[in-house]
């Protein structure tokens, strides 16, 4: 009888387990189909200009930074105008810093009173923008550093000077903080994806990384994150990673379009203007580039993370609302290209990026001044028909097995535009074909 209780009661984990792998692996094919969201970085530190976190114990003093919050009043904050705004971009995801490296919490969490509970607004800015977020049909997805420069249980207390470890901090403590914490954001807060941070210090291993992830998912098994909760991440660097390595469910680099991966899933996260918190005068990206960098990240196979820094009272600049606009102007018409797709076959260039989806590959023509592409040759295939997405045909020649597309004069000079390939056969197992031009 013992056996048999025994063998049904490791038959039940296994049932367990796979569904929750299950779960986890629709999560995260449905997050890769999406392809673009908006990051948002806010908090006290607007109130000054510079950068979250990293302007603390620099250009802002400690005891200056950490004050913040007692004059933090975004009366202007309206968590409908923001998905409004990431919407109308064409997002499909908004990413919030519930918590920074500054450690300064946008909710009001029980396990410290450095929240905005204890600012002159008082208002739970995370569940406005959960409530939000699902009014709209945006995910919502948290932001949370697993450093914090403010907490005296972790070791380090700035990110400058070289500090010494702090001899009275805890990190078994600070550990018990971080799931406290965790616990809170998922059960009342229902995030659909948890952006990790900061797990780049000495006093984090990925020990403690494998355990948090561990046990986020014991609360919420359908939940994925990314990888920084392990050392293992591709970073500004854009490096080559080692995808046995990493801990979470996707690779992050930063700044920079990921390379072309169509194993390991990946998210590049870029900012609007120079700074990822708000900046007067921020220097933003022009339409162009934002453009060239969507199209050059759905064809890599990764997907986009675009930054925006609200005001001190809560607004978000009408420049970078035009702006966004903009972008979810082109993808009204060229979205067809980049939500759902695969990257390739072709790797991204300098003149041109393509996706693919079905029996189509989409060519998203970069460098408007250039008359002519060519494309490597694809065996045993061939281009039934092209034309833009607006609907003009445009003319392919076939020269040794290669594609030559002549571009339409009508769009030479103007923002990029997408060009659709109607092939005699399926694309998405076509293997990678490396761009010479």
């Amino acid at each position: 009888m013992y056996k048999k209780l025994m063998y049904a009661c490791v038959c039940l984990m296994l049932v367990v387990t796979a569904v929750a792998q299950s779960q986890k692996d629709i999560a995260l094919k449905n997050f890769m189909n999406d392809r673009f969201g908006m990051f948002i970085h806010w908090g006290p530190v607007s109130l000054r200009g510079t950068e979250i976190g990293w302007s603390r114990d620099r250009e802002i003093s400690k005891e200056d930074y950490d004050s913040l919050y007692r004059e933090f009043n975004p009366v202007l904050f309206n968590a409908d105008e923001w998905v409004k705004v990431a919407k109308d971009a064409g997002m499909k995801y908004l990413t919030i810093t519930a918590r920074h490296h500054d450690g300064f919490c946008l909710w009001p969490t029980k396990f410290t009173h450095y929240n905005i509970m204890n600012t002159p607004y008082k208002t739970d800015i995370v569940g406005a923008l959960s409530k939000a977020c699902k009014k709209q049909g945006i995910k919502f997805c948290i932001y949370y550093s697993i450093l914090d420069w403010w907490h005296p249980e972790y070791p380090l207390h700035s990110a400058h000077n070289k500090p010494a470890p702090d001899p009275k901090s805890d990190m078994t403590k600070y550990i018990g903080y971080l799931k406290n914490q965790l616990k809170e954001l998922i059960t009342s807060y229902d995030p659909y994806m948890l952006w990790f941070d900061g797990q780049w210090e000495a006093p984090w291993t990925d020990e403690m990384g494998k355990e948090i992830y561990n046990y986020i998912h014991a609360l919420k098994p359908g939940i994925i994150c990314n990888n920084r909760l392990g050392k293992e991440f591709a970073a500004m660097e854009n490096k080559n990673i080692d995808a046995s390595r990493i801990i979470g469910d996707y690779d992050t680099p930063e700044q920079v379009v990921g390379r072309l991966n169509m194993t390991t899933p990946w998210e590049s996260c870029f900012t609007l203007g120079d700074q990822w918190a708000w900046k007067p005068n921020d220097k933003i990206k022009p339409l162009q580039t934002c453009l060239s960098i969507l199209s050059k990240t759905a064809a890599g196979n990764g997907n986009l993370l675009l930054n925006v820094g609200p005001m001190p009272d809560g607004r978000i600049e009408q420049r970078q609302i035009r702006l966004l606009k903009e972008i979810g102007d082109w993808l009204k018409v060229n979205g067809e290209a980049v939500y759902g797709t695969k990257g390739g076959p072709y790797e991204p260039g300098k003149n041109y990026a393509t996706t693919r989806k079905a029996n189509k590959i989409y060519v998203h023509v970069i460098n408007t001044d250039t008359s002519t592409l060519a494309l490597g040759a694809i065996a045993g295939r061939k281009v039934m028909k092209a034309y833009t997405m607006s609907g003009e045909k445009v003319a392919v020649e076939t020269e040794n097995g290669s594609f030559m597309l002549q571009l339409p004069q009508s769009q030479a000079g103007r923002l990029q535009y997408v060009i659709v390939l109607e092939m005699d056969g399926n694309t998405e197992d076509l293997p990678v074909i490396q761009s010479s031009f």
